[in-house]
């Protein structure tokens, strides 16, 4: 007979003998007492009794599969006995695999001798016998369990997990092991009479996650421990000890998902010797919410119990400055509304906290119309507000460092019409015109310079022309030149009101055409203009791309408001340069400038990258002139690279460097070595810090991480995966 009609009528002679269980077991046994499908070379029956299946022998049964050279499965008493090499592939793709094996018919319950359990495709468990109980539980005796590549009996794996007993819970995707010993190239070097951990298919799972080694010049040699507690399926706790020679510190960080949003909350308590007598600490809170009718609420607050605690412990992106801000909006295609406050915290000693701008108060909506008929275009109304308010009440600049009046608060209140509309010309010129009404009342506080009250009405118009220009090669090539030019004009005079709001500026390709440069509403440009720019760009049909642009600006009168870094003073402006270029190997280049007439930078920053499978690299630069309406003394300069380097398949470079022009000195530096193959990771990272004007201290931080891969969330990486000879 054929091994496909054996198939078939083995089939059938197990589904008879399943059919009794079947009628018995109850709907919730469905699926573990389906007919099971017996497929061989050859078979035979002994006594109408005992089914024999020999050569090639596959079963299936629900989702589980099992291949053997012979199965004798006995009527009966319901169960197979097997003779391997025994393969067993469950709905998860587990493995079990074993050398003979005593099964009930559903593969439920069972021994198996010689076994080796593989989970994931990563995590290997090998025992001298298994057993199956009620297809949830498998038991292993005398385990060894690694996630590391074992190549023969004799191979030593790198790390190991010894135990007398391990018991694997399906259902709750945990391992629980009974005298554990951990070996390190089979030297014992930890051992727990009791040990919980998570298989590979669990991502949240309580225990102990990867703990973290530093050294550092302020804090000295210290461990991080931290610890994972899920509470339920939509939060979790992780507590994080941290113990070095000078510091005590608690680590919490604490997540929860709700129905409409997310918070998440993180901070630390410090009892170190760099302050002796105090507590020290911070805490940051975030969140967002999805409201009704569209709305969405977002929130962070952050505190700190010292102006040199981010300094000592590295927490947090910026040790300078602290944010606390709530914001509700909707956001539509046609519609805009938000409202926020936001509170500032200055740590920089330099700052004094009560002559910065500390709450913030913003509110803006706008409404997109598209009129039809002879009108045409888009028609937009808006309405903004601001308001900033300083504590100190002093209405003149004291002898600081700045130019802003000490206790000087400002509201503001401007409402917008405006309409636009496109056209395509003859030659393929594509003619724009824009008209705006701006209304701006202004209410001023604790100034003795400035007017307390100002309202002024804005008119504005101004015309664009375009000429995409476009060249199509033979090869595929495409090419884009486009002119560019505007001519605009901006009514009314500026009212005698401080500029609170507009102090720094940007010139680049974005407002190019702009009506005005300035940020916020109470600045605008006034007079005539003309804007003028031409923009190129290629593409190659090899994938690399390059783009030119370059633009000036001409007005009628100049606007004194501007500083020199803006490149916008007098009535000619800088000419803006900006270029980049791409190319499919990896490599990104992009640049931008201000340069005056003589050739020279007021303002320039530039970004290299390059990014393939071995190495990602990227440099930047950025330059600054001295400019006192910016507050800058002292021109800007700095360099910054950073990059990695992966010297091999297991080991990986990486390092950074940050070198400040204007005072010619290493401001950050540091390297790391990481080695990683499939069953462990190891970082290794040194990084100085110099001293600065905001970073009084330097340092030097040490840091190691060791991570055996293969449990939970430290899953494997079949990239690093090494192979047998």
């Amino acid at each position: 007979m054929t091994r496909r009609f054996l198939s078939l009528v083995l089939a059938a002679f197990l589904a008879n003998a399943a059919h009794a269980q079947t009628t018995t077991l109850g709907a919730d046994a469905d699926a573990a007492s389906e007919p099971a499908l017996l497929i061989a070379d050859s078979v035979f029956v002994e006594s109408d009794k005992r089914l024999v299946a020999t050569g090639n022998v596959e079963a299936l049964q629900g989702g589980m599969r099992l291949m053997a050279s012979r199965i004798v499965f006995d009527q009966g008493s319901g169960t197979l006995s097997i003779e391997g090499p025994i393969r067993i592939t469950d709905a998860s793709g587990n493995l079990l695999l074993a050398d003979t094996a005593e099964l009930d018919e559903d593969f439920r319950n069972g021994l198996l001798k010689g076994a080796r359990m593989v989970m994931d495709d990563q995590l290997q468990l090998a025992a001298v016998e298994a057993q199956r109980i009620d297809g949830s539980y498998t038991q292993l005796n005398r385990v060894s369990v690694t996630s590391c590549q074992v190549c023969g009996a004799n191979d030593v794996p790198l790390w190991q997990i010894r135990a007398d007993r391990v018991i694997h819970d399906e259902d709750a995707r945990q391992m629980w092991f009974e005298g554990a010993q951990l070996r390190v190239l089979d030297v014992p070097v930890f051992w727990w009479p009791q040990l919980r951990l998570p298989d590979p298919s669990l991502t949240r799972a309580r225990g102990f996650l990867t703990p973290t080694f530093e050294s550092t010049t302020l804090l000295g040699t210290g461990v991080r421990l931290p610890y994972f507690i899920p509470i339920g399926d939509s939060k979790d706790l992780t507590v994080t000890p941290y113990l070095s020679s000078e510091t005590r510190t608690m680590e919490l960080r604490y997540r929860q998902a709700f129905a409409n949003g997310s918070i998440e909350a993180n901070g630390a308590v410090s009892s170190d010797t760099l302050e002796p007598d105090k507590t020290r600490g911070y805490l940051f809170l975030e969140g967002e919410f999805g409201l009704r009718n569209d709305f969405k609420l977002d929130f962070e607050t952050q505190s700190v119990s010292d102006d040199s605690y981010f300094n000592d412990y590295d927490y947090g992106d910026d040790d300078e400055l602290l944010i606390s801000e709530i914001t509700l909006g909707r956001y539509k295609p046609d519609t805009y509304v938000e409202t926020s406050l936001t509170y500032y915290e200055y740590l920089l000693a330099s700052e004094e906290d009560d002559k910065q701008p500390s709450a913030i108060y913003d509110t803006a909506w706008e409404q997109r119309f598209f009129p039809g008929g002879w009108i045409g275009g888009e028609l937009r109304l808006g309405v903004e507000g601001h308001a900033h308010y300083r504590r100190s009440n002093v209405d003149v600049d004291g002898p600081d460092d700045d130019s802003a009046v000490d206790g000087r608060d400002m509201a503001r209140l401007s409402a917008e019409a405006s309409w636009q509309r496109r056209w395509t010309v003859a030659g393929g010129i594509r003619l724009g015109t824009n008209a705006y009404l701006w209304a701006d009342r202004f209410k001023v506080y604790d100034d003795a310079n400035a007017d307390e009250n100002a309202s002024v009405l804005t008119p504005a118009a101004s015309v664009e022309l375009r000429w995409p220009l476009v060249r199509r090669s033979s090869s595929g090539a495409k090419t884009l030149l486009e002119p560019v030019m505007m001519y605009g004009w901006v009514g009314n005079e500026r009212p005698n009101i401080p500029n609170d709001e507009s102090t720094r500026v940007e010139f680049d390709e974005a407002n190019l055409l702009s009506l005005s440069r300035y940020p916020a509403a109470d600045r605008r440009e006034r007079g005539r203009m003309l804007a003028a720019g031409l923009r190129w760009v290629h593409e190659a049909p090899s994938g690399w791309s390059s783009n030119l642009t370059l633009g000036r600006l001409w007005r009628e009168d100049a606007d004194s408001e501007f500083t020199l870094s803006s490149g916008l003073q007098g009535t000619e402006s800088d000419w803006l340069i900006s270029g980049g270029f791409i190319n499919p190997l990896g490599l990104s280049i992009s640049a931008r400038g201000l340069m005056d007439d003589h050739g020279t930078f007021d303002k320039a920053e530039g970004r290299a990258s390059w990014s393939n499978d071995l190495t990602e690299f990227s440099a930047t630069y950025v330059m600054l002139v001295e400019d006192e309406g910016e507050d800058r003394d002292e021109g800007q300069a700095e360099w910054t690279i950073e990059g990695s380097y992966r010297v091999s398949r297991h080991w990986t470079t990486s390092g950074e460097w940050s070198y400040d022009l204007a005072d010619q000195r290493v401001d950050r530096s540091g390297i790391g070595l990481q080695y990683r193959n499939e069953c462990v990771q190891v970082d290794f990272t040194v990084l100085r810090e110099f001293a600065s004007s905001t970073n009084v201290e330097p340092s030097t931080d040490f840091g190691l991480s060791v991570a055996l891969t293969g449990f939970g969330t430290a899953g494997s990486d079949k990239e690093y995966r090494r192979t047998c000879k």
